[in-house]
């Protein structure tokens, strides 16, 4: 073995998005592509000797064959030990989990998340810092300048490592310890959810279904459902994480996981169902014939967390993000505790994390997570749910309708209209902003417009400033609509369009969603001319 330098040079477009870099397969496999970036962590991280690093992906296609790349550039960066998953996979909150139970530098996470895998479908990399969390914008935007100027990589020559057996190997000075993708993410579940009050509840009919949608979470899902908790064989669907995800979108919504739906919607249905994604950190949880929407999940945690083990003692604040429903923040007010707004990136919960401002964290786009690791958590939600029905007896549709009952119903709902031209979507946006100066006082049919404006985030504990995270249109009544371009796809564009409205009255807390939210959906096109800057008449997804 030895320890060669390679020549090279800058290859635009590599800055990190929102969940970290995201391309096309055929990308990464360019030439020097991955190596590019990889050096440019490492030099971003300055001295490696000596420190240990996480490294895993959710398995999709190119996975383990840029594994085996990271590990050779590990060693020549002289890395005391790298931690990887048997078989390359750790899902992301592995991950997270593994980089704070074994003190590690950080963490390289290979994973496009939701999107499609497959030879020609998306690949992503991205690095977690020391807390296990994604990094911050000062570093992923440290990273992006040293692959602006980079001329060469280090790399050793050595062969293969070994992925498929636990155990540990050695490339140059450096050990690689291939460890279980499971264990260590399993014990800390153990710690906060009350499991034989679960083994309990499925010993006694309890039915469940859990579709892996063939990725990163099957494991985990068949190691923990089934194999700890007593769900008979076959309660987890899906489990064997495929490098195409099975040809199928690895994104746990109701038009994705429309075999879970099905399920769930028969007559004979199971007593709760759930979804997660490809990389494992997002969540959708079912009952029988009855969906949960993720801005609810939420909220509904957040009000029972104390029948969890883990959250006893309280929470300290629930933070969401800003285009997720405010229904957390009812929980909040109730409670309390402080509720924050951040934009949408599981990131800016790290310092409130951090900090012990807050505890429980959620985005509408089905992830959910707390203060036990750094990310959003997709079997974590799971078992929380879990522990929920086996400590109060009732079902997922019990507990949400009471929960309306209570602090009534936020109506909500995200129209997506996915590869949308870049220039005609930065123009709509464009053309929003220009608008928000005189929509207050505007009456708009069913609905007034109290304020206007496009999101901006002061972080409350390193004053750090976020700017232009998403047009909002915010009525009188609380009711809003929101406008995002999505940074985590990897063709064209991708605008989002967020709907929410309160109602208060129980007897209108069971219409149709997209009844409900009729009015908002008319002025959000009226508003922005969604049809004319996208040539769309309808969203590609609806959720």
């Amino acid at each position: 073995m030895s320890i060669n330098t390679v020549s090279t040079t800058p290859i635009p477009g590599q800055r990190p998005g929102t969940s970290g870099l995201r391309k096309k397969v055929s990308v990464f496999q360019q030439p020097h592509y991955l190596e590019n970036f990889v050096q440019s962590v490492f030099d971003t991280l300055g001295d490696c000797a000596g420190k240990t690093l996480v490294l895993g992906g959710d398995g999709r296609f190119h996975n383990r064959a840029a594994v085996q790349t990271i590990l050779r550039m590990a060693a020549a960066h002289g890395f005391a030990r790298v931690l990887v998953g048997q078989g390359g996979i750790l899902s992301t909150p592995a991950v997270s989990c593994v980089i704070r139970k074994h003190g590690a530098l950080g963490g390289i996470v290979l994973s496009a998340s939701h999107n499609p895998g497959g030879p020609d479908g998306d690949f992503g990399i991205k690095y977690n810092i020391e807390n296990g969390g994604p990094a911050p914008e000062s570093v992923t935007e440290a990273i992006y300048r040293h692959t602006e100027n980079i001329t060469q990589y280090r790399i050793s020559d050595a062969a293969d490592i070994d992925l498929q057996q636990p155990g540990a190997a050695r490339i140059e000075a450096m050990e690689v310890a291939v460890i279980d993708s499971v264990a260590d993410y399993a014990a800390l579940m153990q710690q906060l959810f009350d499991f034989d009050a679960i083994r309990q509840l499925i010993a006694g009919g309890f039915r469940l279904c859990f579709d892996g949608m063939h990725a990163v979470s099957g494991p985990y899902a068949k190691a923990i459902l089934e194999g700890q908790l007593g769900a008979p064989a076959g309660s987890v669907i899906n489990a064997v994480p495929l490098e195409d995800f099975g040809g199928h979108h690895p994104d746990p919504n109701p038009v994705n996981a429309a075999q879970l739906i099905a399920i769930m919607a028969a007559d004979d249905a199971p007593d709760f169902g759930a979804a997660s994604d490809g990389d494992g950190d997002r969540n959708m949880i079912l009952g029988r014939k009855f969906d949960v929407t993720p801005s609810d999940s939420l909220a509904v945690l957040a009000a029972h967390a104390t029948l969890a083990p883990g959250y006893r003692a309280g929470l300290k604040g629930i933070a969401r993000s800003m285009p997720t429903s405010q229904a957390a923040d009812r929980v909040a007010q109730a409670l309390g505790i402080p509720a924050f707004e951040t934009p949408t990136g599981w990131k800016f919960f790290g310092n409130l994390l951090d900090a012990g401002k807050a505890t429980l964290c959620g985005e509408e786009s089905y992830g959910t997570g707390s203060d036990h690791i750094r990310e959003k958590d997709g079997v974590w939600a799971v078992l929380f749910w879990l522990n929920l029905l086996a400590a109060t007896g009732k079902s997922v549709e019990q507990l949400v309708s009471e929960h309306w009952a209570r602090f009534g119903r936020n109506y909500y709902s995200r129209h997506d209209y996915e590869g949308v031209d870049s220039h005609a979507a930065n123009e709509l946006m464009a053309s929003l902003r220009i608008k928000l100066a005189t929509m207050a006082g505007q009456d708009l049919g069913h609905y007034v417009v109290d304020f206007a404006d496009d999101f901006d985030y002061k972080d409350p504990v390193d004053g750090s400033v976020a700017t232009q995270q998403g047009v909002r249109i915010v009525m009188t009544n609380g009711s809003r609509i929101v406008f995002r371009l999505s940074g985590t796809g990897t063709e064209g564009a991708t605008l989002r369009v967020y709907l929410e409205r309160y109602e208060a009255d129980p007897a209108f807390h069971h219409l149709p969603t997209q009844q409900a939210l009729g009015p908002l959906i008319l002025i959000a096109e009226q508003v922005a001319g969604i049809a004319d800057w996208t040539g769309r008449a309808h969203p590609t997804v609806t959720t």
